[in-house]
């Protein structure tokens, strides 16, 4: 194999199966040398098993590239810091990650528990986290480095019946910026990817059936349902991933990348949207009788692509 990333050493979480197992295998394609980390829990971070791991290594090596497994929870701070440990053992040196182990566990909040809440932060949110922290030393020393984190696109929509999954994905965003504050004067890139497609976390025999009880019910349009059936396949997103590794991408920094069949694009930055102003040293503060007033006719109009869809989940009787 000869490609963009000859030389360079990439651990890819969550690596087994799905995006994560679409991403270790273009990063080795282009040359890469690559650590398979994926613990092979189920949907829900029940179990594990080497399998998926061990698979992915061996195709790679298949095709003549070079890659270890490893197995590690990413949840765990240690396991997270022997995980970036194995790759610089490994390989002499660290300079891809790419954070894409994720968990689900669907309840509506009502309903969810404390161990689903802290099941899937730790995995999704303080999984990130620990494995950026202990690459980041590894950077660091080195004066480069790429990490490319993942988030969903329940970051700006929101989500239904997975407020813990969209919550530990807002925050990855938030975290993803700081990150590329901090990492700059070291020439480390920390971006983050907004993938759409069809795994295993988004077209489980569970979540196909809640889709069809909620169009059956009204509470979603049959376009809603028809689109995910329609979903394209994991290895759409590998390539800008493959691209914000290389040494192409090394002024690209803090960027939200959606990725999604033959779509790429870039978010906007979040700037305020409109506003309204008074003095408040001579003015004093709001009435309420001022924002009931000024509010719906200058901040919350014209109505939002949110205010769109959340119209669908609202009674019509109210």
């Amino acid at each position: 194999m000869a490609g963009r990333l000859d030389g360079k050493a990439a651990v890819v979480t969550g690596a087994g199966r799905g995006i994560g197992r679409e991403i270790a295998l273009a990063l080795a394609a282009e040359g890469a040398k690559v650590v398979v980390d994926d613990p092979g829990v189920e949907r829900d971070g029940s179990g594990t098993a080497a399998a998926p791991a061990d698979e992915v290594v061996q195709l790679i090596k298949d095709r003549g590239g070079v890659a270890a497994a490893c197995y590690e929870s990413v949840a765990d701070h240690a396991a997270a810091e022997r995980l970036i440990k194995a790759c610089i053992d490994n390989f002499g040196s660290l300079d891809i990650l790419c954070n894409v182990a994720g968990i689900l566990r669907e309840r509506m909040v009502w309903n969810l528990s404390e161990d689903d809440w802290d099941s899937v932060i730790a995995v999704h949110l303080k999984g990130t986290f620990n494995c950026t922290k202990f690459a980041c030393l590894q950077m660091k020393k080195q004066g480069s480095g790429r990490i490319i984190n993942t988030t969903s696109d329940a970051w700006r929509r929101g989500t239904f019946g997975q407020s813990n999954y969209g919550a530990a994905k807002g925050a990855i965003v938030s975290f993803t910026r700081s990150i590329a504050l901090e990492m700059a004067r070291y020439r480390v890139t920390c971006n983050i990817i907004s993938p759409g497609a069809a795994t295993r976390m988004t077209m489980d025999d569970s979540v196909v059936a809640s889709f069809q009880r909620r169009y059956e019910a009204g509470e979603i349009p049959k376009e809603r349902l028809d689109a995910l059936f329609d979903s394209p396949g994991p290895e759409f997103v590998a390539p800008i991933v493959v691209y914000l590794a290389t040494n192409d991408a090394a002024h690209i920094s803090g960027k939200v990348f959606g990725c999604s069949g033959g779509d790429i694009t870039i978010f906007s930055e979040p700037r305020p949207l409109r506003s309204i102003h008074r003095d408040r040293k001579t003015q004093g503060p709001w009435t309420l009788d001022e924002l009931l007033k000024l509010v719906p006719q200058t901040l919350t109009a014209p109505m939002s692509d949110f205010d769109t869809m959340l119209q669908g989940y609202i009674p019509k009787d109210t």
